[in-house]
């Protein structure tokens, strides 16, 4: 199945960022299937700028300026709610049975806004999706207890803090600047800062707790 990518309304989001890393935008390369786009709110005028159609809107209306047209599909959320429009369009993408869940413009203007989304992707991760949020200066992802694979990745500089619990044990099976074998990280001791991959894939070990690991794309 495709990927769904979720675009919310940070502020200052690269589009052209956007534009070139949403699958299916290109129409000469088929390779991977298209991804399922929806906008949360107005996200949809980052999808605007860099062309993309979306496959479904979700949102209260509360943000977007642009007009909607008639074709995409709608949510319509009431304003006053519990949750926030990116944590409900995450709830309908894994109703629909998405397994890999991305999340664009997630990041940046009000850190509450930036920690409620790193929590969506708990969210997705509890009910049994991978998920990652993408910007043009980092990607986030959410690692529960056991091993996980990047690419792509020598050379980038990386940290690592307990998500969700006071403590993480984290193992790099990988060459990394500064070696870690079962590595005890406390949400008030931030320990896991700056790190650097030194080989092209990575093996990040949580041996227990949860994470969030964050990887610059240029420091």
């Amino acid at each position: 199945m495709e990927r769904c990518v979720i675009i919310c309304g940070a502020p200052d989001a690269d589009v052209d960022f956007i534009r070139q890393k949403i699958r299916g935008n290109s129409p000469t390369d088929k390779s991977v299937p298209d991804d399922f786009v929806i906008c949360a709110d107005s996200g949809y005028t980052y999808a605007k700028k860099a062309g993309i159609k979306p496959d479904l809107f979700v949102g209260d209306f509360d943000s977007l300026s642009d007009s909607l047209p008639e074709d995409i599909p709608k949510v319509t959320l009431r304003t006053h709610k519990n949750d926030t429009d990116s944590m409900h369009c995450a709830t309908v993408a894994l109703e629909r049975g998405y397994k890999e869940i991305i999340l664009f413009a997630a990041v940046g203007g009000r850190l509450d806004h930036t920690l409620a989304n790193i929590s969506v992707l708990q969210y997705i991760s509890e009910n049994g999706a991978k998920a990652a949020i993408f910007s043009d200066r980092e990607e986030i992802f959410y690692f529960s207890k056991g091993r996980h694979t990047l690419y792509n990745v020598e050379g980038k500089t990386f940290s690592v803090f307990p998500f969700g619990c006071p403590e993480v044990t984290v193992t790099y099976d990988c060459n990394v600047e500064y070696p870690a074998d079962k590595l005890r990280i406390q949400s008030s001791v931030a320990v896991g800062i700056s790190n650097i991959f030194l080989d092209n894939r990575a093996e990040v070990v949580i041996e227990s707790g949860t994470a969030v690991l964050i990887l610059e794309k240029s420091v």
